[in-house]
């Protein structure tokens, strides 16, 4: 498969087969994604594979907190934890204790405990180069040196037929997650991927067109296209 086929059918799949991803597989999928690019070459990642019944349980539990946050902010037709309108932090915009004691239903939370493949994707604080730090708007650079490793994973999975979802809900229970794993308090989580065979065929995506995304020169110039 190319990479340009892989990039346009690959979508979030959150339901997966009973079918097992065996050892040399997921490691050959690690394998690949390990040739991302990152700041200075620190690559900040690491990863974590989580097969203890129990343990995927209690992140499960820890990741619906974070879900049920998300999904309050979208009945309040809010964009999750965004910033305001001029990019900034304005703070919670909803009750978050009761946003998280307020069950809300997602097959993708429900999943994790099966998912054939559970990652928990882990970066190194002190590797980061965040050249937003400061600014006066939410920070996004730092992502730059671990999400490209992320969606390596998912890019490699798919060349092996595989589906899978990346989520970072679970980053809302940080600490929690942090006791529970015993990573040190300068690693941070990046994000939660689940891998499997997906339950749906995978079927080309719609997205936004170039001309919609791209301008010339200068913010509202004339579209890019040809």
């Amino acid at each position: 498969m190319s990479v340009t086929d892989a990039m346009r059918t690959m979508p979030s799949s959150r339901a997966f087969t009973d079918a097992p991803i065996d050892d040399a597989t997921l490691y050959r999928v690690l394998d690949s994604a390990r040739f991302a690019p990152s700041g200075g070459n620190r690559q900040p990642w690491s990863v974590l594979v989580v097969r203890d019944a129990s343990l995927r349980n209690q992140i499960a539990e820890l990741a619906q907190q974070g879900w049920n946050e998300y999904a309050a902010y979208i009945r309040d037709g809010l964009v999750p934890f965004g910033g305001d309108e001029h990019g900034r932090w304005p703070g919670p915009r909803v009750d978050l204790d009761a946003a998280a004691a307020t069950h809300s239903p997602n097959s993708l939370i429900d999943g994790i405990v099966s998912a054939p493949a559970l990652l928990i994707i882990l970066a190194d604080l002190t590797k980061l180069a965040v050249l937003d730090a400061g600014l006066d708007r939410q920070s996004i650079v730092g992502g730059g040196s671990v999400y490209p490793f992320a969606h390596n994973i998912m890019l490699a999975a798919r060349s092996e037929g595989l589906g899978g979802v990346m989520t970072t809900f679970l980053c809302r229970r940080e600490a929690q997650v942090r006791s529970l794993l015993g990573f040190p308090e300068h690693i941070g989580i990046a994000s939660m991927i689940a891998l499997g065979e997906p339950v749906e065929a995978i079927t080309r995506l719609k997205r936004r067109s170039v001309e919609e995304f791209t301008q010339i020169d200068r913010w509202g110039g004339e579209p890019f296209t040809v």
